[in-house]
């Protein structure tokens, strides 16, 4: 029997095993090995040398935020804990006195978990704003941006800068200038979304160039990163929140802040995984290693977005299929309705979420004809 389409954010190799970098492994064995490494407790702000390398792998080096000191980095147990540690700092980003509750917008659809992870920190007032029109396939702009226009100032609006989940449909360059010039005119707060950095072109500074972007416009932002999927460390949760803040004046104040925030969630994170990420992303040799395979991780995973596309249109399957292949990253939305959803998780053990989105990189040489075949028939079996 076939199973298909594991509903996580899980990167999955070929043999439909959770992916391991051989570099990662070999960091680990050299750490392990190293007897000037001491177990110890970090700070509640995490491993120094890794958030300075993951704050220069989303800005830039020659970011002019790092060179002015207003940028704080702050290691997390995770991207989820990075959402959460964001959420709670924006309750006193504007007023320390005074509680903001709202309202955050977040795309349509999104990972389901965002609005809980807001509502946790005490703010209630989530929105949506419109994203992924399933008539045409693709990201729909000029509802995107009318839902914006209207948004009250001082809104946070939750972007993923790179592999959007769960459609897998990134916005463009063009795009996202549009929507720096309307954050700006509007004065909104962007709360940026690097989930799966370097899974998504192969590169982790194109990953990031939006946020590159809303920096240099000189808007301030929250930015939170995984290094979990890029570096195989599952097990380790390596996540990052990034605040650029307006002054260099502001950031005692932030620092203390999301100091008091984290003793009070997770007291310090694990340094495993954080020393694995900042020992690769500081050295240039183990960089190079570390790009070529994450490299043939992404082409492996728009390899199977093209066959999938051409295996649909060779069964006959109704629909124009192009969007496959214009998404990126591990996510990709099919385009499948509730009704064919079920179908295909009832009668052919496929499990996509309801919106119709599918874990791209569970699919592979063994079970892809199944999948497409799978798909045909919810098309086009009377249900």
């Amino acid at each position: 029997m076939n199973n298909v389409g594991q509903l996580t954010s899980v990167k999955w190799d070929e043999e439909g095993k959770t992916f391991e970098l051989h570099l990662t492994g070999k960091i680990k064995q050299q750490l392990s090995a190293d007897p000037t490494l001491r177990p110890e407790y970090l700070s509640s702000l995490g491993l120094t040398k890794f958030t300075q390398r993951a704050t220069e792998v989303a800005l830039g080096k020659r970011s002019q935020a790092i060179l002015e000191n207003r940028v704080l980095g702050v290691h997390t147990p995770g991207f989820t804990a990075a959402m959460r540690l964001g959420a709670e700092l924006l309750r006193h980003w504007y007023d320390v006195n005074a509680a903001w509750c709202g309202p955050v917008y977040l795309s349509s659809p999104c990972d389901d978990s965002l609005a809980g992870i807001f509502q946790a920190a005490g703010i209630q007032d989530i929105r949506e704003y419109y994203y992924w029109d399933d008539k045409q396939r693709d990201i729909c702009l000029d509802k995107l941006l009318e839902d914006l226009e209207t948004a009250p100032e001082q809104s946070v609006v939750v972007l993923a800068a790179s592999a959007h989940c769960p459609t897998g449909a990134d916005l463009s360059q063009n795009q996202w200038a549009v929507i720096t010039q309307l954050i700006l005119r509007r004065r909104l707060f962007p709360f940026l979304m690097l989930p799966a950095q370097a899974l998504c072109y192969g590169d982790l500074e194109r990953d990031a160039w939006p946020v590159q972007l809303c920096a240099s416009n000189g808007i301030e932002l929250l930015c939170a990163q995984s290094f979990s999927h890029c570096f195989g460390l599952y097990g380790e949760a390596v996540g990052h929140l990034l605040c650029v803040l307006k002054h260099n004046s502001l950031l005692l104040s932030v620092q203390s802040q999301a100091d008091k925030i984290v003793k009070s969630l997770w007291s310090q994170p694990s340094v495993g995984g954080a020393r694995v990420v900042a020992t690769v992303l500081s050295n240039p040799a183990h960089l190079v290693e570390w790009q070529g395979e994450v490299k043939h991780i992404v082409e492996r995973c728009m390899l199977i977005r093209e066959v999938l596309r051409e295996r649909l249109r060779l069964l006959g399957t109704p629909g124009c299929w192009d969007h496959l292949t214009q998404q990126r990253g591990l996510y990709c939305c099919m385009g499948l309705n509730g009704q064919q959803v079920e179908f295909l998780s009832k009668w052919r053990h496929v499990y996509l979420l309801p919106s119709g989105c599918l874990n791209v990189s569970a699919i592979n040489g063994r079970n892809l004809s199944y999948v497409a075949e799978s798909i045909h028939l919810a098309l086009t079996t009377s249900l």
